[in-house]
């Protein structure tokens, strides 16, 4: 498995653990109690480790130019640290919708700039 694949698939799996924990949150909302801290914070620790791989796949053979999307890897490398910021506003405010939101929003801008660019690169 390649640094990208690796860095792909653990975004992946950063992606669906924050979906669940939304979800989860949204269920808050009706009674259920809320997710754990702890699961927030494995969620932000996979993030993490899915951009250090993304920055080590960043450092090899340029890819992407010819299809235009050259710089969609830098930009989503640089949309997940925005993630990993608001994730930990998220910690010390805690978790606040609006912050939850713009969280959300950084993160799947990212994500899809990520698939773009593995896709077509």
């Amino acid at each position: 498995m390649g640094l990208i694949s690796l860095a792909v698939w653990t975004l992946t799996s950063a992606v669906a653990a924050g979906t669940i924990l939304a979800l989860w949150h949204l269920r808050a909302a009706e009674g259920v109690a809320r997710p754990p801290p702890a699961a927030g914070i494995a969620h932000g620790i996979l993030g993490t480790a899915g951009l250090i791989a993304l920055g080590f796949a960043l450092r090899g053979p340029v890819r992407g130019v010819g299809a235009g999307v050259g710089s969609f890897g830098s930009m989503a490398a640089w949309l997940f640290v925005g993630a990993i910021v608001t994730g930990i506003a998220m910690l010390l405010w805690r978790r606040k919708p609006v912050a939850m939101a713009v969280h959300a929003g950084i993160a799947i801008a990212g994500y899809v700039l990520l698939l773009a660019w593995n896709a077509l690169g």
